[in-house]
């Protein structure tokens, strides 16, 4: 017999396997004798009025064993002969798209400009102890994408793009902990998941599938309504049957080699600011309501949007006990990014904090609009601060001032922060919104506007300011049969999960019709 069973308990009960047991016997009114297994559907913290609560969903297996599944993982077969796809970029999507390709029994032949996993961390190094950026191998390029160095949150606000349960349940099935499968806001971090990447990566290759590093798209060749063949790293010449574009929202010379070759692209909105970082202790008094954290509590986040002036500001890719991190793909100029470690357990709390644009505000109306845009932002912010990827910076409340500030805070930026007026950087109308924004949230909750916060800019990778347009029903690109735009870079993702699914989606389009 198996029952369903929602508890409310203090986060020291919800820790402690023995306690929670004892709250089932009593919500189910059976005594000690009875046996029982609990299986944890869903978990999520209540933090809205004291004390705070953790809410579980179970279901309970009442003298009897839980079913037991072992088919996390992926169906796999040998590929090596069958009939291949050609997947630009190893970032969720790619990595995914080749996972699903294996089941369906279709080779996935995977190429990335970056490094693999590993070596990324010696370039990462280099930019953050020495300012010196690789441009093809970065927090945005290498196996695994963006994501793998820059968080690896695992959520995303809709389950309609996919199957998001398939997504978690191959991360774990991959190395991920089994809490993935219940927390509402499942989190890796940027430690562990490096080891599932490479994971992914090796299950590839021995299903026959292949993977190239270091090798990256430089030409593309159409006629008659479909590519060709695709050239790499400027020599290398192949033919191709299907090609999956999922080279993550910064690969901005794909836009321009597409643009080039007269393949349709689109300018599309996209949000433009900066990061902020409060002390984390004070993110946990004024979201927990205490002085001091719960140690069974994990470190507070937030989530804040407020319209002003008629755009939308809100905050963006918020990592509680995190890092500020440099995520330039291009010389001279300055983007960073947040990430946590899986305990969550630095002194920081970090956010992106942005205002929606759209193509109106861009000056321009054609397709490369907005990246001109970005790009002008990302110029401007490398120079303020000095070079070296060093960051402009200024106080919280004295950003809103248009104050230059005497001191900066201590933060996690570890190339360096250099004290600047903002309002230089960032386009007019996304500074007054952000000055404007950030006094608001102050009073939506008190104490945020605060001058131990501590803003850098800037924030302009939130999502891709391009889409390549695609049917909504086969995938493939509006006038190219064989092209198949995948997740950010093609602007119809967000994220490691969605971009994930997105990669899954497009892979089902290869099933055994098309073998």
């Amino acid at each position: 017999m198996m029952k369903e069973v929602q508890l409310s308990l203090l986060p020291a009960e919800a820790a402690d396997k023995a306690s929670v047991e004892l709250a089932i016997r009593k919500f189910l009114s059976i005594g000690p004798k009875t046996i029982i297994y609990p299986v944890y559907q869903k978990q999520s913290i209540d933090a809205r009025r004291s004390p705070i609560k953790i809410l579980l969903k179970v279901f309970v297996y009442i003298d009897e064993q839980p079913p037991q599944r072992t088919d996390y993982g992926i169906q796999e077969q040998n590929v090596q002969h069958a009939k291949p796809v050609n997947i630009i970029g190893a970032g969720p999507a790619g990595l995914f798209c080749a996972l699903r390709c294996i089941e369906l029994g279709r080779k996935p032949i995977v190429i990335e400009r970056g490094k693999n996993v590993r070596d990324r961390r010696r370039d990462l190094a280099l930019l953050n102890r020495e300012g010196i950026l690789n441009e093809e191998s970065n927090y945005c390029f290498g196996e695994g994408g963006a994501g793998t160095y820059s968080d690896g949150k695992l959520y995303t606000r809709s389950n309609k793009r996919g199957n998001l349960q398939q997504v978690l349940e191959w991360f774990h099935a991959f190395g991920a902990g089994e809490q993935i499968l219940y927390e509402a806001h499942p989190h890796i971090g940027t430690n562990k998941l490096p080891h599932i990447i490479e994971a992914m990566r090796e299950k590839i290759i021995e299903c026959g599938g292949e993977v190239h590093f270091e090798t990256k798209l430089t030409d593309v060749e159409v006629s008659h309504g479909q590519i060709k063949t695709i050239t790499l790293n400027g020599n290398l010449s192949l033919p191709v049957t299907d090609l999956v574009l999922a080279t993550g929202h910064s690969a901005h010379d794909i836009y321009e080699l597409l643009h080039q070759k007269n393949i349709r692209i689109e300018s599309k909105p996209f949000a433009l600011g900066v990061r902020v970082e409060h002390p984390q202790a004070l993110i946990d008094q004024l979201q927990y309501h205490c002085n001091t954290r719960d140690p069974f509590l994990p470190p507070a986040s937030y989530s804040l949007v407020q319209q002003v002036q008629g755009k939308g500001v809100f905050s963006f890719c918020m990592c509680p006990g995190g890092i500020i991190a440099p995520a330039s793909t291009r010389q001279n100029t300055l983007v960073v990014n947040g990430w946590s470690p899986s305990k969550r357990n630095n002194p920081f709390a970090n956010s992106g904090m942005v205002v929606g644009l759209d193509a109106g505000d861009y000056g321009d109306t054609d397709a490369l609009a907005g990246l001109r845009y970005q790009w002008t932002v990302e110029q401007k912010a490398f120079a303020a601060g000095g070079g070296k990827y060093v960051a402009p910076a200024q106080r919280m409340v004295d950003f809103s001032n248009g104050k230059v500030s005497a001191t900066l805070p201590a933060n996690s930026y570890l190339p360096g922060t250099q004290s600047a007026n903002l309002m230089d950087v960032l386009p007019p109308q996304v500074y007054r919104s952000l000055a404007e924004g950030l006094r608001l949230f102050g009073k939506k909750m008190k104490g945020y506007f605060t001058n131990e916060a501590i803003i850098l800019a800037t924030e302009s990778r939130t999502s891709s300011p391009v889409r390549i347009p695609r049917d909504a029903e086969t995938y493939r690109h509006i006038d190219i049969l064989n092209l198949f735009p995948c997740a950010e870079g093609a602007g119809y993702a967000g994220g490691i999960v969605s971009a994930a699914m997105d990669g899954i989606n497009i892979a089902n389009q290869f099933g055994t019709k098309d073998l």
